[in-house]
């Protein structure tokens, strides 16, 4: 397993972290002590994209930490993400236990490769033993732009606040075309469907979401269908690669 480090120390880092968290939301400080922490924000990064760089076209498996080995959902996230694996594409998880576990172990089985973005947490979240490469931030918006940034398609499993959290970012960057529109694919449909229906009623019916923007989003059970799905549209992007318009960009 190649490990991007984090400090030897990493009870110390977790609480250095957390105590920077609490500065960061604290209000104005000194300018000193505000760009020094820019400056590590920016290392952080840095840190990440080297890291990241050469991992490949990859599909984010979001979803709980708290399923264990033996949860049907654990199951279906280790046979979506092999399937996925075989297609070629790179499983990246938020490398912890549970359904992100579950995803990277898929790779494995596949034989594909795994990434985990890991993240520094008061209770020592540590990376699962199935990622081939685990990178360790200590900020919550820095792991979440590498988890975005290098995917092609997102498979949403059952969770909790962080994966409503992801699940609304990657939702949100696509409706307001800040990022291509990949699929998004939720699996457990029965667990969803209240929020689908909140969706579909109070969203859609308030004018707050377009009828159209429900169709970011797809549901399934099926890891097939969700394969052939993530399959189809990381074929179409390879050949029609995003092109800039710069004179529009000049224009403003």
């Amino acid at each position: 397993t190649e490990v991007v480090p984090a400090a030897p120390r990493k009870r110390d880092l977790v609480w250095r972290a957390l105590e920077d968290h609490l500065r960061l939301l604290d209000g104005p400080r000194r300018r000193w002590e505000e760009f020094r922490r820019v400056i590590r924000i920016a290392i952080e990064c840095v840190r990440g994209f080297r890291a990241l760089h050469f991992v490949g076209p990859c599909v984010t498996v979001f979803g709980s930490a708290r399923f264990k080995e033996d949860h049907d959902y654990y199951a279906l996230a280790r046979d979506v993400s092999a399937r996925i694996g075989k297609l070629g594409l790179t499983i990246m998880t938020g490398g912890g236990p549970g359904i992100m576990e579950a995803a990277n172990r898929g790779a494995r089985d596949a034989k594909a490769r795994s990434v985990g973005c890991n993240i520094l947490l008061p209770n020592e979240q540590n990376s699962n033993v199935y990622v081939d490469t685990v990178v360790t931030f200590r900020y919550f918006f820095v792991r979440k732009l590498m988890l975005v940034k290098y995917s092609h398609a997102f498979v949403v499993m059952p969770g909790g606040f962080g994966t409503l959290d992801e699940l609304g970012e990657a939702l949100t960057l696509i409706q307001t075309k800040k990022m291509r529109r990949f699929p998004i694919v939720l699996m457990g449909e029965s667990f969803w469907r209240p929020l689908l229906d909140f969706i579909e009623g109070n969203m859609v019916d308030a004018g707050v979401i377009g009828a159209s923007d429900r169709n970011l989003i797809t549901v399934t059970d099926d890891p097939q269908e969700a394969a052939r799905i993530i399959d189809l549209a990381t074929q179409e992007a390879r050949s029609h690669p995003p092109r800039i318009k710069w004179s529009k960009l000049l224009r403003g």
